[in-house]
C-alpha cells in the first residue's frame, strides 16, 4: 500500500507540475516576505560549503533547515572527494577564496547506493570507474572492514569511512592549506545522514588548521 501511494505521489511530479510548483513557491514566499528575492538577488555569502551525495533524498537545505543562500552545494555520486576532480576543485576554490566560507562539510548518508555498489563485484557501467575511489577506501581500512560480517553494518561503516576520507582529502588540498596559511578561518568536517531517522551525526572528524592533518600531506604555503 505504501509503495503504491509513493508511486502516486511521484506520478504527480510532471514537467508542467514543476513549473507550477515554482510559481506556487514564489507566491507563498513573497506573501511571507515581499523583499526575499530582492535580498537573494543582491549576492551570496554562504558560510558553508556542503559536499554531499546526489541522492534525491538528501537535499542539503531541507535536512539542515536552512534557506536559499545559506549553503554552497556540490553533489556527486556517493559524495566522493578526489584530487583529480576539476569540478569539485573549482567549487572548493571558489567557495574558499571568493565566498570565504567558514565550514566545509563532507556528508555521506546511510543506505548509499554508490557505497553499496562499491562493496560488491558486479559491473554497473561507467560509474564503476568512479566507484573505484570508494574501493580504495575499503582497501585503506581493509582490516577493520574484514571484521564486520553483518552486511548492513559493513555498508554503514563504509559510508562513515568514505565521508571521513573525503574530509581528509579536502583538508590536504593546496586550496585549504593556503587558506589556513593566510590566517583564514576555515574548518572541515565529516558528517553522515540517516534516511531512516532524518538525523545528522557528526563523525567527530574535523580540522581547523594544518596541525590537524597528517604530516605527509602538509605543504609549504604558497607565496
Amino acid at each position: 500500500m505504501c509503495a503504491k501511494l509513493e508511486k502516486q505521489e511521484t506520478d504527480k511530479i510532471t514537467y508542467e507540475g514543476l513549473l507550477q510548483g515554482n510559481r506556487d513557491w514564489v507566491a507563498a514566499t513573497l506573501q511571507e516576505d515581499p523583499a526575499f528575492f530582492d535580498r537573494l538577488s543582491a549576492g551570496q555569502a554562504p558560510p558553508v560549503l556542503w559536499i554531499g551525495c546526489s541522492d534525491s533524498r538528501v537535499p542539503a537545505n531541507q535536512i539542515t533547515n536552512t534557506m536559499p543562500g545559506d549553503i554552497f552545494v556540490h553533489r556527486n555520486i556517493a559524495n566522493v572527494v578526489t584530487h583529480t576532480d576539476m569540478n569539485l576543485l573549482s567549487v572548493l576554490d571558489y567557495s574558499v577564496n571568493v565566498l570565504k566560507v567558514k565550514h566545509i562539510i563532507v556528508c555521506g548518508h546511510y543506505g548509499c547506493g554508490g557505497v553499496n555498489a562499491a562493496l560488491g563485484d558486479k559491473q554497473v557501467g561507467l560509474i564503476d570507474n568512479w566507484l573505484r575511489n570508494i574501493k580504495d577506501v575499503i582497501r585503506l581500512h581493509e582490516r577493520e572492514m574484514q571484521t564486520i560480517k553483518d552486511p548492513q553494518k559493513r555498508s554503514n561503516r563504509l559510508v562513515e569511512l568514505n565521508a571521513i576520507e573525503g574530509a581528509a582529502n579536502v583538508m590536504s588540498t593546496s586550496i585549504v592549506q593556503n587558506a589556513w596559511a593566510s590566517g583564514q578561518e576555515l574548518s572541515v568536517h565529516a558528517w553522515v545522514y540517516s534516511l531512516e531517522s532524518g538525523l545528522i551525526t557528526d563523525l567527530k572528524v574535523s580540522a581547523s588548521g594544518p596541525d590537524d592533518i597528517s604530516p605527509v600531506f602538509k605543504m609549504q604555503a604558497h607565496k
